[in-house]
């Protein structure tokens, strides 16, 4: 527990940032998609993250100018393969209170920078690890991307269209939010534990975990006949007529989530088919009021209907692009976004009243902060050998 506290304490001396993870100390050893995510997630709320990048990056194909999952972090390049890379990662975990990886199973521990010598040398360790399919299983060393891994969790399978296949989410659903957002409250939790007088741990953030759990409301309604196991049926994947999108006649979409019967009865008089829509709860009818609803908003253009429905409780908004979204007129007010070294980009979330994360700096260029990491680390090592040569920031 000392031995942790001092850490902390040395940390509030050095942190990079103010908010509420201020004084945590964090070693991503670089990869890709939701390990570098979840660093980044840690460091927007303050948290001093060395990003340890490998010599020739890590081949996402990426400008690193432009990869903002390393926003607000500082970067060091450590060969692992040399013989004194090992010793320096583990130099970084003994003044450390997180460490984040993403290799296959068994990696790490070839490396020399596995679970068991990373809390030799600091028993108060947390150390994440994240992977698609876990650190056991019969896929555990299986490659994989994020649309494998919530293929077989059944997550994939129930998003799109019944006459279709599956619509992919992009990575978001998978890589992020089954992945990442559970390796930061792992971590978080495991640090916590730590904290209050506990040992370090490993976490092990399989995307199928995640992935799986997020539909656990879903599999209750499964359970107990409200949920159809096919995609395009139920109340909340498009098969219902009040719950999904709908084309406009300058084709764009708006977005209708008028579940409550309140809402609903807001939602048809402001469209104008009071007198023509069936009857909400009759379902042999929703076919019908699907193609009343349909007609109805091709009538119009998106930027008129988003009048029509402002400032009511209809549930309705607008479909935005990604370059749109930044100047909706609430997103402007809340400042969800943000413009930081010329790049527009999301701010951090959630938010604190008291210590607020914050964008600080720009996406960390392989091996830039070298000497500054070694001074406030207080290694001197670190800046002197081959394995740790950096890469002019541009």
């Amino acid at each position: 527990m000392l031995h942790q506290l001092c850490h902390s304490a040395g940390g509030l001396m050095t942190a990079t940032g103010t908010g509420p993870l201020a004084g945590v100390r964090v070693v991503e050893l670089a990869g890709i998609g939701p390990g570098p995510f979840a660093a980044m997630l840690l460091a927007d709320l303050g948290a001093d993250v060395v990003r340890v990048d490998r010599p020739g990056g890590a081949g996402l194909g990426i400008d690193p100018a432009y990869d903002l999952t390393n926003r607000n972090k500082r970067s060091v390049i450590i060969d692992l393969k040399a013989p004194e890379g090992p010793g320096l990662v583990l130099d970084l975990v003994e003044r450390a209170d997180i460490l984040i990886e993403g290799y296959r199973p068994g990696v790490a521990e070839r490396l020399g920078v596995g679970p068991e010598d990373c809390l030799a040398r600091n028993p108060g360790l947390v150390y994440g690890r994240m992977t698609g399919w876990g650190q056991d299983g019969p896929l555990a060393q299986r490659a994989g991307h994020d649309i494998a891994y919530i293929a077989i969790t059944g997550t994939l399978g129930m998003i799109g269209s019944p006459d279709q296949g599956p619509t992919v989410p992009a990575n978001l659903v998978g890589d992020y939010a089954g992945g990442s957002l559970y390796l930061v409250i792992g971590v978080l939790a495991a640090l916590q534990h730590a904290r209050g007088g506990g040992a370090g741990q490993v976490v092990d953030a399989a995307i199928v975990d995640g992935a799986a759990h997020l539909a656990t409301m879903i599999h209750g309604m499964l359970a107990a006949g409200g949920w159809q196991d096919r995609r395009g049926a139920n109340l909340l994947d498009g098969g219902c007529p009040f719950y999904g999108t709908y084309e406009t006649s300058d084709g764009q979409y708006m977005a209708v989530g008028s579940l409550e019967q309140q809402f609903y009865d807001e939602f048809i008089r402001l469209l104008g088919i009071e007198d023509a829509a069936p009857a909400r709860k009759d379902l042999a009818r929703w076919a019908e009021l699907r193609t009343t609803i349909a007609d109805r908003f091709r009538t119009r253009t998106r930027e008129e209907w988003t009048a029509v429905f402002e400032g009511s409780d209809a549930c309705v908004a607008p479909v935005l692009s990604l370059k749109e979204a930044p100047h909706h007129p609430h997103l402007a007010a809340r400042a969800t976004f943000t413009a930081h070294g010329g790049i527009t980009q999301p701010a951090p979330a959630p938010r604190f009243s008291v210590t607020p994360g914050s964008v600080r700096r720009p996406p960390a260029m392989p091996g830039a902060h070298t000497a500054d990491v070694a001074r406030d680390w207080d290694l001197p090592g670190l800046s002197a050998g081959p394995a740790s040569t950096p890469v002019q920031e541009a």
